[in-house]
């Protein structure tokens, strides 16, 4: 937005854009390597155990010779985007001037593919840094539609991800959220509602309300993430694409029926939900 080699000063387009010079100038603060060790750490006993708090997991670390106060597992909190008061990776943070819709899922039968999708967005390690990985799903079927990686939070990405799933399958009934400033932006609201999509989104404190796709970034973490060293955002695509292919096609899943989520959501087969 900043741009240095015009005839306006930075001084004035600080000032048309009202924002402070300052910040302009402000290089944050990098993570260590020993911090980022804790904060992977963190990472992999949170996604076992979501219903960890900051006093928990204090205690936790202990058991890996980490001796660490609350003050700086709430840090590590913070930069993971974790809220202990309900379990579940909350990196989307609320924008209060954004509008909230409804939640629509309350008792509702998920019977079909293609009735109610969902987005989420997680945090990926890498061997020196992070990145982070939005997803949306099919309920019926738990088949991943599309998948972004970015190095920040910004909403364009998500926009991306919501875009590349209407292109290449048919749109949903319900589009469901939580209430995130990346999915109440104007830019991703407007996709939805270019597309006669209904939005839902989760009331803040339920957790159960994304519980799909919760389970898929556990079993992704889990399974992959995990297993491997990742140093690139190019290797973080690379595992991840090996992944969704493993996920769609060939994992099978109890909750299926023991069958894959592509053979339902191309197949249509009826499940038991």
């Amino acid at each position: 937005m900043i741009e240095k080699d015009i005839s306006i000063s930075i001084r004035r387009q600080c000032e048309l854009l009202n924002i402070s010079r300052s910040s302009l100038y402000y290089e944050p603060k990098s993570i260590s390597d020993a911090e980022l060790a804790i904060i992977n750490l963190i990472d992999e006993i949170y996604t076992a155990h979501p219903y960890f708090g900051t006093r928990r997991m204090v205690q936790e670390l202990k058991d890996y010779g980490i001796n660490i106060g609350r003050q700086q597992v709430r840090r590590c909190y913070r930069i993971l985007g974790l809220e202990a008061i309900y379990p579940k990776i909350n990196l989307s943070k609320r924008n209060h001037e954004h509008k909230v819709y409804p939640y629509l899922l309350s008792h509702l039968p998920i019977s079909r593919v293609n009735q109610v999708w969902s987005v989420d967005i997680t945090y990926i390690r890498l061997k020196h840094g992070f990145v982070y990985l939005v997803a949306i799903i099919d309920w019926y079927s738990r088949y991943i539609l599309s998948w972004k990686v970015s190095t920040t939070l910004h909403h364009d990405f998500c926009v991306e991800a919501l875009q590349d799933a209407l292109d290449k399958y048919p749109k949903p009934e319900i589009f469901n959220s939580d209430q995130g400033a990346q999915f109440t932006s104007q830019s991703f609201i407007s996709v939805l509602l270019q597309h006669g999509i209904s939005i839902s989104m989760d009331g803040r404190g339920r957790a159960l309300d994304n519980v799909f796709i919760e389970r898929f970034w556990r079993s992704l973490k889990q399974e992959k993430i995990y297993l491997v060293e990742l140093y690139t955002v190019s290797d973080v695509k690379i595992a991840i694409a090996d992944y969704m292919n493993f996920y769609n096609i060939e994992r099978k899943h109890q909750s299926l029926d023991y069958k894959v989520p592509y053979s339902i959501y191309n197949g249509n087969e009826l499940i038991r939900i």
